[in-house]
């Protein structure tokens, strides 16, 4: 399929793709012989992936780091992501962006017991 068509199967666009792969997140599609890029069902998943790690609050630069690992999320990710070995490829990645998460948890909780003691409400 063309990059318009696989964009809207992705839930994205012709842009986002074409920014996935200019940063190394999604590999270069096969192309025409005029020169237009194919895609495929695996390359709409690996879309579809990013998008949802982009949505779980990593970042591109994240991505980056383990662009290889993504077409292993693609299918089922449950068996290939329990893995706890802080030796393997991106564990940094997930720890570093979880420990994120908590200090954002420990602020924002600390910001509401201010504000609520300051304005008398619980």
């Amino acid at each position: 399929m063309r990059i318009g068509d696989a964009a809207a199967a992705a839930g994205t666009t012709p842009r986002a793709l074409r920014f996935y792969e200019e940063r190394g997140l999604l590999p270069p599609p096969q192309r025409t012989a005029t020169g237009q890029r194919r895609y495929g069902p695996d390359e709409v998943a690996h879309v579809r992936t990013i998008r949802e790690l982009l949505g779980l609050g990593l970042t591109v630069e994240d991505l980056r780091g383990i662009a290889d690992r993504i077409p292993l999320l693609a299918g089922d990710p449950q068996p290939r992501c329990t893995n706890t070995d802080s030796a393997s490829p991106g564990s940094h990645v997930i720890a570093h962006r979880l420990a994120a998460i908590d200090a954002e948890i420990d602020r924002l909780t600390r910001l509401r017991t201010l504000l609520a003691q300051r304005t008398g409400r619980t």
